[in-house]
């Protein structure tokens, strides 16, 4: 595949996070390697598109969930979110056809009526589990050094979230990880799913994240990975 011809569908949008810069900073990163990022808000006529055009990468950049909660009252209305039965195949579909997948901090949490969302993603935000610490300075180390996404990387230091205590498909396995209350985190992995691959990268609460170096040859890796191509053409 020529880099030229690498289409890349963002999924954009939600609560508490200024997702317009991100996927901005996102698309501008990956502009140099050949994709062409196209960032779509509408979250069912996204999917709608991807069915019909299937781009080779699918990235979820996005915060929407059913907020069932009460402390989500004031928010429903406008930020809740069910995914139809289209959207589900929609998805499944993309990762059959050998599409792939790039998974942004909060994907975990989206789709929540969808056990299926887990299973491809690799890992699912708990309510009753899951949490992170305050918006701040993190280490993170590298658990698997000879991965190609994160190969000749050296522990760094990100101000961000780090999110914790995630539900876990039993095959994932963490290139990055991020010690939360002892335990060390989860905050990238690379998987293949449902046909296709999945990257899922937990950091990039902000364009601040996006901006650190390490985190920029990450996910410059990660979306040639997911999509098919060597991750060595970053450099």
């Amino acid at each position: 595949m020529s880099a030229a011809a690498t289409r890349n569908l963002v999924l954009s949008g939600g609560v508490g996070h200024d997702f317009a810069a991100t996927s901005h900073a996102l698309a501008e990163l990956l502009a140099p390697l050949g994709f062409a990022t196209e960032v779509v808000e509408d979250v069912d006529a996204g999917l709608t598109r991807l069915a019909a055009e299937r781009p080779p990468l699918l990235t979820v950049n996005l915060l929407r969930w059913r907020m069932e909660a009460d402390r989500y009252a004031m928010q429903r209305e406008r930020w809740a979110f069910s995914l139809s039965r289209a959207g589900r195949d929609a998805l499944t579909g993309h990762l059959a056809r050998g599409g792939g997948l790039l998974a942004l901090h909060t994907a975990p949490i989206c789709f929540d009526d969808w056990p299926g969302w887990r299973a491809l993603v690799g890992g699912a935000w708990s309510w009753t589990r899951s949490l992170h610490p305050p918006l701040g300075p993190a280490r993170v180390d590298v658990a698997e050094p000879t991965h190609p996404l994160v190969t000749g990387l050296a522990a760094f230091e990100v101000v961000d979230e780090v999110y914790s205590f995630l539900d876990l498909e039993p095959d994932v396995v963490p290139l990055l990880t991020s010690t939360v209350e002892g335990v060390a985190q989860p905050l990238l992995w690379a998987r293949a799913a449902g046909g296709g691959r999945v990257v899922y990268d937990a950091l990039g609460h902000d364009a601040s994240s996006f901006a650190l170096p390490e985190h920029r040859t990450i996910l410059r890796r990660a979306a040639l990975w997911a999509a098919g191509r060597e991750p060595g053409e970053a450099a």
